[in-house]
């Protein structure tokens, strides 16, 4: 990439540290460009305050804010939640995100007739790769600029000194600088006390936490709430019809005030490496569970046995910046046939970070109480189950008498 060809850049623009400073380095290192911030929200909430003047002032001409939060709740979340994926229990906040703010990118970049597109990602996280792939999918030919893999900045220390020395207002100081990302979805951290994981999170630490308490500051009383699916996609909460958008944060409200979806673990991330994160998914948490469990009572045992694989493999796809891919697709087309009956209710109890189960219902369910009764019934025969054994068992009778055989 010649850089004397770079004239106007669109930024991926958080307002977080890395993309602060990515402005006024841009147009120290790329002869005074132009600089488009973009923002996606996708329900990041307070984040965006004051993001258009902050953009501005660091350096960039204009500032695009765009509202993807229903996009990505209705195209990629709730049909992850279909499916069940999940990436080594992670429930992929983060990478839910970056392929509806990267194709936004592009189509900005192209509508702006920009030279290049730019993102503070590290040269050793997974986010790198979702955004390039997603740009890629939309503007194959549109050059990447990624500081973290030309800069002389080494750590995040750094970042500040060079902040401060170019007047580059942050939200945020050396002892609680955190590297955290956050959606409607949920919010990550990472870094400082936590690269040891010898280090139990600190939960009860004031601002640590900013979606919900720890489980033993959460009541002493449970919260019940009732999640209705239609085809798998939640709809209702304890009665009321909502939106994407609503249904989520009423559930992040009812799950944070009960402890409920924080995740610590290590990670085996794309680039090769393991990293450590704490995740805050309330109301996330709460939609998977309820899900999983409406799916016991309507589905059969095969679909569900083979959903299970292909849930798997959609988190990893998820994960590894595959959204834009036809084995994507594909895979979203068998979730959604699997689908069809799984409308019902779920009740949890929600206490001090668990969820309970509090019961299930669905006109569809295939669980048949004359059938599983352990009481005297008249729909099934016990005789009948002596012919299924034998039938099941022949090829290990018949293995045991040819080693029997054998061995004489």
């Amino acid at each position: 990439m010649n850089k004397e060809n770079i004239k106007k850049v669109v930024l991926a623009y958080s307002g977080g540290l890395d993309t602060s400073i990515i402005i006024p380095w841009l147009k120290e290192n790329y002869n005074n460009c132009e600089v488009i911030a973009v923002s996606g929200n996708v329900g990041q909430a307070d984040e965006l305050d004051g993001l258009e003047e902050k953009a501005i002032k660091t350096g960039a001409s204009k500032l695009y804010v765009e509202n993807l939060t229903e996009e990505m709740l209705t195209q990629c979340v709730f049909p992850c939640v279909q499916a069940g994926a999940k990436y080594e229990d992670y429930l992929l906040g983060t990478a839910f995100a970056r392929p509806f703010i990267a194709k936004r990118l592009a189509e900005i970049a192209i509508a702006e007739g920009a030279d290049a597109i730019c993102h503070g990602c590290t040269g050793k996280g997974n986010d790198q790769v979702r955004f390039e792939l997603a740009i890629k999918a939309f503007a194959p030919d549109m050059p990447i600029i990624a500081p973290w893999r030309e800069w002389n900045i080494k750590s995040r220390d750094e970042e500040i000194d060079y902040a401060q020395a170019h007047n580059v207002p942050l939200r945020i100081n050396r002892e609680t600088n955190y590297s955290k990302d956050k959606n409607i979805w949920h919010l990550s951290h990472e870094g400082l006390d936590l690269e040891d994981p010898a280090n139990e999170p600190q939960y009860n630490k004031p601002g640590f936490l900013e979606m919900g308490v720890s489980p033993e500051a959460a009541p002493d009383k449970p919260t019940y709430v009732t999640v209705h699916f239609e085809k798998g996609v939640p709809t209702a909460v304890n009665g009321k019809e909502m939106g994407a958008v609503e249904l989520v944060e009423t559930l992040n409200k009812l799950g944070g005030e009960n402890g409920i979806g924080l995740l610590d673990i290590v990670e085996n991330r794309l680039v090769g490496m393991k990293s450590r994160g704490v995740y805050e998914t309330p109301g996330g948490a709460i939609l998977y569970k309820a899900h999983e469990t409406l799916e016991t009572i309507c589905l059969d045992k095969e679909t569900m046995h083979y959903k299970a694989l292909v849930a798997q493999k959609l988190g990893e796809l998820v994960y590894n910046a595959q959204w834009y891919t036809p084995l994507t697709k594909a895979i979203l087309s068998f979730v959604k046939t699997t689908q069809e009956n799984v409308t019902g209710d779920v009740k949890l109890k929600l206490y001090k970070g668990n969820m309970i189960n509090a019961g299930v219902t669905s006109p569809y369910s295939l669980y048949d109480p004359e059938i599983a009764t352990f009481d005297e019934d008249e729909v099934y025969d016990q005789k009948e189950s002596a012919g299924f054994i034998n039938l099941y068992g022949l090829p290990i009778k018949v293995k045991a008498k040819l080693d029997s055989k054998m061995k004489k």
